[in-house]
């Protein structure tokens, strides 16, 4: 009777077949799985890849606890009454039909609105409603259609994950069993003919043969099982060629020893092994070293304002921020920390967390999460964590924000992999066909050589190390970016847009002046609990010059995007902003930088600035116009047009009372003509045309300027240095395509000697992971000098 596999798992089904729509299960967990995946349209999952998924395992009982809401609390990313969040290991996740069903599970539950994978973390993170369904019952799904997660409460109360050692646990094997090999082989390699050692000639090979089990069956079982996966889905991965080595010595070694026709090529083989190990783990530690530098040490410049035990506002840096602090969280600004909202109406937008910009209104005594943004008047809270800048940055990736901006390198390097693997197998089954021939005593060296000398690794490392390493070191000189695509996309720039205020101009240094009918002191402090709500960089000014006043809460806080601020307190009624905002139609065009008042709908006056233009701008300006193309967008007036003239190069394209929606749509026009957009502003009036652009940057200079819609934040105190960043976007750029030359060549000499015959096995395990070694290093050591030309 031949062999049957079940249908969904791959598994032997036994001698009685679970049948069911014309297929065979081996039990009933799997076709549950099966009649699950038909019912809800979802059998595309075997299409990606056939007999991809797991046996169910029975969790009767086993997730009581998540019933539990201190225990959900611990677990939950984010929960309202609506909407919970959770970030859930599972191991089994392994292949693109994993993704795919993971990516999927809206169409199993209505209750699950999202749910995104990372693959290499094998984690996923869904977001789904508690109202329809449960953490419990979401838990229960996945163990159900063979994806239970891994939940451990003990690493959610320390707040880190399982560590995975097993890597480091196989290269101990290896390790270990090289060296002994190696000791073993000592007799064999001098040719000693002392009797008592011929003696045991044949207990050395089978202890040899011992140790190579466990190296070849547990080290290299990744290798093994990543390219049998690959055969069975149809596709040649990388690994089917290190595979085939490792079985071809494996396999020759052990006929030569059982029929005594050598003494193998163990030596080889546990070496090949443990080399190859050794190449993984430096991959890994750097990896896990650049991951660290920027979630943990690369600090976004988030100002956020505290208030201290004198109820004096002070503006501190987001990882400052301690347990039981009290914070000042004004309109249009990202909630840095989870807390409890103390004072103030807070109606929050939490699309930067779920996606969904529907905002939730909550009262004093209600937490309030990290990434949400306030949307109305001042509130104050109290801090229950401290920051999570992993948290931060994993949210700023976040595809729901992310544009479908492809990598070239990465299509690149897809290409170069799908294509490498054949021409490795073919070289190689073509040179052992020769030296078979020529002198069969080569060919199985020959055929193993060429399988592991070939390597696409180093190609596909170049460009996820240099650019990783560029942006740990953008961090680090204060420009943080959100990703490494937003590097390629800074390197092709053609086009540079500045906003005007706020962006080339300074508020530290800003002064203004009074014109109009005094203000009662009434009107003054309701003016100034006005603008202590708003974010923009001339409300920012103004209300630091104002005199000191009560804080008192706001009846109604109302902010017009690119017009003004209105604010009501019992009978009073205060406009701040524009002149047609606040009504006064004879001054609808001033030549200068204005913020005009009106209490109760009677016009009061205006307060004129006086502006301050950054440090270097004329010189920063004049370096890019060797380079770029230049423009100014401004929803400011005209007066500071020849002032700005003067500072700019000659024919620099100025357009002033620009509204958000303007700057949107000239950036798209310039698009249209095929030009690459760099859209540099304050982060807050100029959103739309930051995510419009191709790469938008915000500038930080005391300002929560932390949004989705900006790629990059540059802190002010940097402005003069991004030509600079721009142009050392464009040399990473090139230092990948010197390290896609050098790898190149390294396959091309290898395979040389290989395909010669002068290569043993060995040394091409050796040679194999210290082309990736070489290769990191140039790319870390080429970046590394470009990052110390930058100040």
């Amino acid at each position: 009777m031949d062999k049957v596999n079940c249908y969904h798992c791959g598994d032997d089904c036994g001698k009685k077949p679970t049948e069911y729509d014309g297929k065979n299960f081996c039990c009933n967990g799997c076709k549950t799985v099966y009649d699950i995946f038909s019912t809800y349209d979802l059998s595309y999952y075997y299409d990606l890849q056939s007999s991809a998924g797991s046996t169910p395992n029975v969790v009767d009982g086993k997730y009581d606890f998540l019933g539990e809401a201190s225990i959900i609390e611990k677990l939950l990313e984010f929960n309202e009454d609506k909407l919970q969040i959770v970030n859930l290991y599972i191991p089994h996740i392994h292949c693109s039909s994993c993704i795919w069903i993971l990516e999927n599970l809206n169409k199993l539950n209505a209750a699950i609105s999202s749910s995104q994978v990372e693959f290499p973390k094998k984690t996923a993170r869904i977001v789904f409603n508690p109202e329809l369904l449960n953490l419990k019952e979401l838990v229960i799904l996945l163990a159900r259609i063979g994806y239970e997660p891994y939940i451990s409460l003990d690493d959610y109360d320390k707040g880190v994950k399982k560590v995975n050692r097993s890597l480091i646990y196989k290269l101990g094997v290896a390790g270990f069993a090289f060296g002994n090999v190696m000791f073993l082989s000592f007799p064999e390699y001098f040719e000693v003919d002392e009797f008592w050692l011929d003696q045991y000639k044949d207990v050395f090979r089978w202890l040899m043969f011992a140790f190579s089990l466990p190296v070849v069956f547990y080290a290299g079982q990744d290798y093994l099982v990543s390219a049998y996966k690959g055969l069975r889905s149809k596709i040649l991965n990388i690994d089917v060629p290190i595979a085939l080595g490792i079985l071809a010595l494996f396999i020759r070694s052990t006929l030569e020893i059982t029929f005594d026709l050598g003494t193998g090529f163990f030596d080889s083989l546990t070496g090949l092994i443990f080399f190859l190990l050794i190449g993984r783990f430096f991959q890994q530690k750097t990896y896990s070293y650049l991951s660290f530098e920027r979630d943990y040490k690369s600090y976004f410049p988030i100002a956020i304002t505290r208030i201290n035990g004198d109820n004096d506002e002070e503006t501190v840096q987001v990882y400052d921020i301690k347990r039981g602090d009290r914070l000042l969280i004004r309109n249009e600004e990202l909630i840095p920390v989870d807390g409890i909202l103390i004072n103030g109406r807070a109606q929050i937008d939490y699309s930067f967390v779920t996606g969904e910009s529907e905002p939730v209104f909550k009262e004093s005594g209600d937490k309030i999460y990290a990434g949400g943004k306030q949307m109305n008047d001042a509130i104050e809270m109290d801090v229950l964590k401290t920051v999570s800048q992993s948290y931060l940055t994993q949210l700023w990736s976040n595809t729901v924000f992310r544009e479908d901006k492809s990598s070239k390198f990465q299509t690149l390097t897809d290409s170069i992999g799908k294509r490498f693997t054949w021409a490795v197998l073919t070289i190689a089954f073509v040179a052992t066909a020769f030296w078979l021939y020529y002198d069969s005593s080569k060919a199985m060296n020959v055929f193993t050589a060429v399988l592991i000398i070939a390597c696409p690794c180093a190609i596909a490392l170049a460009a996820p190390f240099t650019l990783g390493n560029m942006l740990r070191i953008f961090g680090r000189k204060k420009f943080y970016l959100k990703d490494t695509q937003t590097i390629e996309q800074l390197a092709q720039i053609d086009t540079a847009i500045f906003d005007k205020t706020g962006t080339i101009t300074t508020t530290q240094k800003s002064s203004a002046t009074y014109q109009g009918m005094r203000l009662s002191f009434e009107e003054e402090s309701l003016l100034k609990n006005t603008l202590r709500a708003s974010n923009h960089p001339l409300s920012r000014t103004l209300y630091d010059l104002l005199a000191e006043h009560n804080i008192v809460p706001l009846d109604e806080y109302q902010e017009h995007l690119g017009e003004g601020l209105e604010g009501k307190k019992d009978d009073a009624h205060i406009k701040v902003g524009s002149a047609d905002f606040v009504g006064n139609l004879l001054d609808a065009n001033p030549q200068n930088t204005s913020v005009h008042i009106s209490s109760n709908n009677i016009y009061k006056g205006r307060f004129v600035f006086h502006n301050h233009y950054r440090e270097g701008v004329a010189s920063v300006f004049k370096e890019m116009d060797e380079t770029l193309d230049l423009a100014i967008l401004s929803g400011d007036n005209e007066g500071e047009k020849t002032r700005l003239e003067e500072i700019l190069p000659k024919l620099t394209p100025m357009y002033f009372n620009q509204r958000p929606n303007d700057k949107l749509d000239f950036i798209k026009s310039l698009q249209e003509q095929d030009k690459k957009v760099l859209m540099v502003g304050d982060g807050l009036n100029d959103a739309g045309a930051l995510a419009q652009s191709n790469v938008g940057i915000a500038i930080s200079e005391n300002v929560n300027v932390f949004s989705p819609a900006c790629d990059g934040i540059l802190d002010a105190s940097k402005f003069e240095q991004l030509l600079k960043y721009i142009m050392a976007s464009k040399k990473a750029i090139k230092i990948i395509k010197l390290s896609f030359l050098l790898s190149f060549l390294y396959n091309v000499i290898g395979l040389y000697f290989a395909v010669t015959g002068q290569l043993e096995p060995v040394i091409a395990a050796i040679l194999m992971p210290l082309s990736s070694i070489s290769v990191v290093g140039f790319t870390t050591l080429a970046t590394n000098l470009l990052g110390k030309k930058l100040i």
